[in-house]
C-alpha cells in the first residue's frame, strides 16, 4: 500500500499542475487517504480525476452549468500534453486494480470509468483539440449556452464578466491549436466549413446590448440595487466590446482569410494524418463496440433493406399508387404537410410534447423533476444546423426553410429531441444521486442516442402517432438512422462521394433534400458519430426482447425502462450486463417496490 501512495505522490510531483488544481478546487492528496480496500483506491482515483476533469474542460451544450465559471479553460499545446501524461497515468492506477474485487456497483463504475479514459487518451493521441469545431457546433458558439442561464447572485455576474474578459486568452489558443492542425491537414473537410463563420459574424456585428452575451444582464434580479444594475450593465458592455468582440474578430478574419480556404480538400476520414487508425478510434468512441467500418456497413444495408419493407406497407395503407421514389416526392412537397409559420411548427412540437406528459406514467416509474423549453434554433446556425437538438432544459427546433420541415417527421424528432428522449433522459442522469458524478454529467453516444431513437419507435406503441404518415415519418427516421450506417462508413472508410452519399439518403428515406443536404455535410464533418444511434437501439432493443421473453408475464415496462434509465449514460457492453442481472432478479425497478 505505501508503494501506491509514493507512486501517486511522484505522479503529482511530476505535474504540479495537475496537483496545483487538486489544491485550487479542495481536494485530497493521494498521500493524506488511508486507503483500506480495492473499492477505496477506485474512488480515490476517480474522485479526484474527475474533480481536476471538471476544472479543465470547457462546457458545451450538453453541459448542466449549476456554478458560474469565471474563466475558460487552458487549451494550451503544453496543457493538452499534461493532459494526456494525466489520463495515461490514471489508465495505469485503473490497470492495478483487482476488478473481481470490488463490489457490483464498482464494476460498473470501472468498467464505464475505464472506457471514458481510454477515450480521452486516444482523443489526445490524436490530438483532436487541434480540430476544436465538428458537425454543427464549435468551440465559439458553443460558449453561448452559458448566455442562456440567468444568475441570481452578485458573485455569478461578477464570475460571468470575468470569463467573458478571458475569451481573448482562450480564443487566441484555440487559434494556436488550429493553426498546428492546418499545418498537418487535420481540419474539417473545406466543403463542412462553408458559412461557419456567420455565427462569429454574427457576435461581431452586435455592440454592446445586441449581443448575445449581454442577454443575462437583461435578466438582473429585481433585489439587485439600481446602482448595482447599472454597474454590472456597464462593466458588461465594456467587455462585450473590447473583450468579446475584439476575440470574435481575430477568429474571423484567421477563418476566411487562412483556415477555410485552405482546409482539407478530402470529405474522407481516412485521409487525415493516421487516418485509419483515428477512424478506428472513432467508431469505438462513438459506438461503444468492436466492429470494422465493413461491418457496419453490412448492417446498415440489412436494416435499409428490413425498414423498406415496412415502408411499402404504410404505402398500401393510405393507397398510394406509385413506387417509394414516387411517395418520397409526395411527401416532400405536398402542402399538406408543412406549415407557413415558425410559430405553427413551434405549437404542433409542443403538442406533442405535452400528449407524452399525458401518458409518461404509464410507461415510466421515475419522471426527471426538470422541465424543459422548447425555442427556435438561433438563426446564425439555423441553415446548417440539424432539424432539432435537445438536451437538459431545452429542445431546440429548426424552424429555418419551413418547406425542409415536414409534420409527419415531427412527433418523432420531438420524442427524441425532448421527453422522453435527451430532455428527458440527461436530467434523470443528472439528479440520480445513486451514481458517481463522472456517471450523471458525461454523455455516451451510443446510450444516449440509442436511447432517444429507441423512445422514436417506442411512439408507436405509446400512440403518439395519429395518422399513417406519421407512422411512415417515424420509418423514415429509423430508415435515416440506418442509413447513416452506410453513408458514414461509405464517406469515411469506403472512398464515397458526397453526391453519392446525398444520393442513398434522398433514395431511401423521406427528409427533404436540404435536410439530407445538412445531414450529410455533418457526418463528413464528424467521423463515426452518426454511428452511435441505430447501433444503440439495436442493442436496447434486443435488451427488451430478451427481457420480455426470460421474464413472461413479470415484464413491467416500467421498469425495464428506469433500469435503463438509472443508469446514466454507459458503453453498451455494460448496458447490457445490467439488464441480464435485471432478468437475473424478476425485473425489479431500481427504486424499490413503489415504482
Amino acid at each position: 500500500m505505501q508503494d501506491k501512495i509514493k507512486r501517486i505522490s511522484v505522479w503529482l510531483c511530476m505535474l504540479p499542475t495537475f496537483a496545483t488544481v487538486f489544491s485550487a478546487i479542495g481536494a485530497q492528496d493521494p498521500i493524506q487517504q488511508e486507503l483500506h480496500s480495492v473499492d477505496e483506491q477506485f474512488t480515490a482515483i476517480y474522485s479526484e480525476e474527475w474533480a481536476w476533469r471538471k476544472q479543465t474542460l470547457s462546457i458545451d451544450e450538453n453541459t448542466d452549468v449549476r456554478s458560474v465559471p469565471s474563466a475558460l479553460p487552458d487549451v494550451s499545446k503544453k496543457v493538452q500534453d499534461e493532459r494526456l501524461q494525466i489520463w495515461q497515468q490514471v489508465l495505469q492506477d485503473l490497470n492495478t486494480i483487482d476488478v473481481g474485487a470490488l463490489s457490483d456497483e464498482n464494476q460498473t463504475n470501472y468498467a464505464v470509468y475505464r472506457t471514458q479514459i481510454e477515450t480521452l487518451i486516444a482523443e489526445q493521441q490524436f490530438r483532436t483539440y487541434e480540430k476544436p469545431l465538428i458537425g454543427d457546433t464549435a468551440f465559439w458558439s458553443d460558449l453561448t449556452y452559458l448566455s442562456k442561464k440567468s444568475f441570481t447572485r452578485k458573485q455569478e455576474f461578477e464570475n460571468y464578466l470575468a470569463w467573458l474578459n478571458d475569451m481573448p486568452r482562450y480564443f487566441d489558443q484555440q487559434i494556436v491549436n488550429m493553426k498546428q492542425g492546418l499545418a498537418r491537414q487535420f481540419t474539417l473537410p473545406k466543403i463542412s466549413l462553408v458559412g461557419r463563420q456567420q455565427s462569429v459574424e454574427s457576435v461581431v456585428a452586435a455592440k454592446g446590448e445586441e449581443n448575445v452575451y449581454f442577454a443575462p444582464l437583461t435578466r438582473i434580479p429585481s433585489q439587485f440595487s439600481a446602482q448595482e444594475r447599472k454597474a454590472l450593465m456597464e462593466e458588461g458592455r465594456k467587455i462585450i466590446n473590447e473583450a468579446v468582440i475584439p476575440a470574435h474578430e481575430k477568429l474571423l478574419t484567421f477563418l476566411v482569410n487562412d483556415y477555410i480556404p485552405n482546409a482539407q480538400p478530402s470529405i474522407a476520414a481516412i485521409d487525415l494524418p493516421d487516418g485509419k487508425a483515428y477512424y478506428e478510434a472513432q467508431i469505438r468512441k462513438y459506438t461503444t463496440l468492436d466492429y470494422t467500418a465493413q461491418e457496419i456497413h453490412q448492417i446498415g444495408l440489412q436494416e435499409v433493406a428490413a425498414i423498406r419493407e415496412r415502408m411499402h406497407e404504410v404505402m398500401k395503407e393510405v393507397g398510394f399508387g406509385g413506387d417509394l421514389h414516387d411517395f418520397l416526392h409526395f411527401l416532400r412537397t405536398d402542402p399538406q404537410f408543412y406549415v407557413e409559420k415558425p410559430q405553427d411548427l413551434l405549437d404542433r412540437a409542443a403538442w406533442v410534447a405535452k400528449e407524452f406528459d399525458g401518458i409518461a406514467s404509464d410507461w415510466f416509474g421515475r419522471l426527471p423533476r426538470a422541465r424543459f423549453a422548447i425555442e427556435p434554433v438561433p438563426d446564425d446556425i439555423a441553415p446548417f444546423y440539424t432539424a432539432g437538438r435537445g438536451g437538459p432544459g431545452i429542445y431546440l427546433l429548426n424552424t429555418y426553410d419551413l418547406p425542409s420541415r415536414p409534420l409527419y417527421s415531427l412527433p418523432a424528432l420531438t420524442l427524441h429531441e425532448s421527453a422522453p428522449g435527451h430532455a428527458f433522459q440527461m436530467p434523470l442522469s443528472l439528479e440520480n444521486d445513486e451514481i458517481p458524478a463522472f456517471r450523471r454529467e458525461s454523455y455516451v453516444s451510443a446510450y444516449g442516442e440509442g436511447w432517444a431513437l429507441y423512445t422514436e419507435k417506442l411512439g408507436e406503441e405509446m400512440g403518439i402517432y395519429h395518422t399513417p404518415y406519421e407512422i411512415f415519418g417515424m420509418l423514415s427516421y429509423q430508415m435515416w438512422r440506418a442509413a447513416r450506417l452506410v453513408v458514414d462508413t461509405g464517406i469515411h472508410a469506403k472512398g464515397w462521394s458526397r453526391q453519392r452519399a446525398q444520393q442513398f439518403m434522398q433514395d431511401n428515406t423521406a427528409l427533404s433534400i436540404h435536410e439530407i443536404t445538412t445531414e450529410v455535410d455533418r457526418y463528413i464533418a464528424w467521423p463515426g458519430q452518426a454511428l452511435s444511434y441505430y447501433l444503440g437501439e439495436m442493442s436496447i432493443l434486443a435488451c427488451r426482447e430478451r427481457a420480455e421473453k426470460a421474464l413472461g408475464e413479470n415484464f413491467d415496462i416500467r421498469h425495464f425502462h428506469d433500469t435503463i434509465l438509472h443508469l446514466g449514460s454507459v458503453p453498451l457492453t455494460v448496458l447490457e450486463k445490467r439488464i441480464d442481472a435485471f432478468i437475473a432478479n424478476g425485473g425489479p425497478s431500481p427504486y424499490g417496490s413503489t415504482h
